[in-house]
């Protein structure tokens, strides 16, 4: 497995499955318990780790949210409770999924190796939330740092992807739209909000990938041939472990 194969292996399963505390009925349980409602949780607990900043910068950081909603959620999320303490609660319930989910997880030690090595390899400069999780302390147990770690090498992949985005042309907005056009309302947009595009918006999607592969995969490659497998195999484990219920 080279190194292309590694990131176009790992870093799918890792986009689809570092999220997924995000709303699972014990992240917002401990949301209601701080006194947030709706999504506000989620936009202070993941933005939180930035500090208290202005939304302007939360959006830039999220990209492909419309900026008016990250603004709304973030400013009444904000008289609730201190941003940084928003996101410290909220990065305790990734950890607090691994241990509900992943301890019967095979090799976790081994995956957890693999993925820290990766983390520590990761160049943060650029990546503003990404450098923001990684300045985060993550618990010691496997099962929970084993979340964690898929939940902040999504966090870089993301961050490295907004680079790459603005790299080849486009805006994140343009990205959403063009890459997730069913999500977009979702994420705060409407059909009349759609972008007007350049003649060859596709191809520029594809450089804004393969862009998004060049950045993060030096951090991956840092791993031997039995790391690669390992953290493969770890994230498919995780993933299914998560799905199970």
């Amino acid at each position: 497995m080279d190194d292309l194969d590694l990131v176009r292996s790992a870093c799918p399963v890792i986009n689809d499955t570092g999220w997924a505390y995000y709303f699972v009925a014990e992240t917002l349980a401990k949301g209601a318990e701080l006194g947030f409602k709706g999504p506000q949780f989620y936009f202070a607990g993941r933005g939180g780790l930035l500090g208290d900043c202005d939304a302007g910068v939360v959006s830039a950081a999220f990209g492909y949210f419309n900026p008016d909603v990250v603004r709304r959620a973030w400013e009444s999320a904000r008289d609730v409770c201190a941003p940084r303490d928003a996101g410290r609660a909220h990065w305790q319930c990734c950890a607090d999924l691994g241990r509900s989910k992943l301890g019967g997880v095979a090799d976790l030690g081994a995956f957890v190796a693999a993925a820290d090595a990766v983390n520590a390899a990761a160049d943060p400069d650029g990546l503003a939330l990404y450098a923001a999780f990684r300045g985060e302390p993550m618990v010691d147990d496997l099962p929970g740092r084993a979340m964690q770690l898929v939940a902040i090498l999504r966090e870089y992949r993301g961050s490295a992807h907004l680079v790459a985005v603005r790299a080849a042309g486009l805006t994140s907005k343009q990205a959403h739209f063009l890459k997730r056009p069913g999500d977009v309302k979702m994420f705060g947009w409407s059909e009349d909000d759609a972008p007007a595009m350049p003649a060859d918006a596709t191809e520029r999607m594809a450089r804004a990938e393969r862009i998004t592969d060049e950045i993060v995969l030096p951090a991956f490659a840092v791993l031997d041939g039995a790391g690669r497998r390992t953290l493969v195999d770890g994230v498919n484990a995780i993933r299914d472990a998560l799905r199970a219920g």
